[in-house]
């Protein structure tokens, strides 16, 4: 039996605009890495070998250990695991980066033992280390860092979770506004209560945006990328979102929104040309109100989470 494996986990889009905590969509990069060991005795040590000091290795209050520990319980499994995290997204930064640990943990602890769970599985135990990020146990990141592709939520309970066909040539552009917004206070700003002509346009706009997907039709995609109900408010936290959104449009976006509970900005785009045009729009109108910023180009992952060589 392995000994030890290398996992790539990778970022991820949530919410992809209208669909709050039921959509997401895995990205080629960036990700996380981290080296799942066998150890003697039982129980989850964490070791951080990254730049990030603030990444906490107590495995009761680390995304890795939460899931972890929620895994070995329900497999009834005493068996001890050293995680040794070797590279990371960037925490708090609105593109998965609690969630791509949780799934590395998780994901590599199977392997170890077996693979005893599938992948799919395998989302429910991930979705303890969300909530120890964030306060909620939801698997729009989780799921698609997991299975890879677009994925819809249908229901948390019981949880059903639905891989979406999409077209090919899609890529996502993100921009990286290096600003704090931790996911926690993110979420203390939305309403509590919903107007319901508000919901029935939201509700519109999902489905839309699912049939657009399935039927590659670009400009239904369009119409449907819009939030009425969480964006509003979330973007009060970014500095000059509104106009960091029109550069992206502008420059042929098929959409824009924030990515998760932000502050990173998503455009999603048709081509690859597409992409890199708005991620440097967005990019200026960050650096015009002095705003230091990081850019990342990607297509959608299709695999997911995966063991390297």
């Amino acid at each position: 039996m392995e000994e030890s494996v290398r996992i790539f986990s990778p970022a991820t889009v949530a919410n992809v605009a209208c669909g709050f905590d039921i959509l997401g969509l895995a990205l080629d990069n960036p990700g996380d890495e981290v080296i799942v060991r066998r150890k003697a005795g039982s129980g989850i040590v964490i070791r951080n070998e990254t730049p990030y000091t603030n990444i906490p290795t107590d495995p009761d209050a680390n995304t890795i250990g939460v899931a972890a520990k929620a895994f070995l319980e329900h497999l009834q499994s005493d068996a001890g695991f050293e995680i040794t995290i070797t590279h990371k997204i960037k925490p708090g930064s609105g593109i998965g980066s609690s969630a791509a640990s949780a799934v590395a943990g998780v994901f590599g602890i199977n392997l170890l033992l077996g693979a005893p769970r599938t992948k799919k599985e395998l989302v429910q135990f991930a979705m303890h280390g969300e909530k120890a990020a964030c306060g909620s146990a939801h698997a729009d990141n989780v799921a698609p860092a997991l299975l890879g592709g677009f994925v819809l939520v249908r229901s948390y309970q019981p949880l059903d979770v639905i891989r979406l066909a999409f077209p090919d040539t899609l890529y996502i552009a993100i921009i990286h506004p290096q600003i704090e917004l931790k996911t926690a206070d993110a979420r203390k700003v939305l309403r509590t209560s919903i107007q319901l002509k508000d919901a029935v346009k939201q509700w519109g706009n999902i489905a839309g945006l699912v049939a657009g997907l399935a039927r590659n039709d670009y400009p239904l995609i369009a119409r449907s990328l819009e939030d009425v109900i969480i964006e509003p408010v979330r973007s009060l936290l970014i500095p000059g979102y509104e106009k960091v959104k029109q550069a992206a449009i502008e420059a042929d976006a098929l959409g824009c929104s924030i990515s998760g509970s932000g502050p990173s900005v998503f455009a999603l785009c048709e081509t690859e040309a597409i992409a890199h045009r708005a991620a440097i729009a967005m990019e200026e109108k960050f650096s015009d109100l002095e705003i230091d910023s990081i850019k990342y180009i990607s297509k959608i992952n299709t695999e997911g989470v995966r063991a390297l060589e």
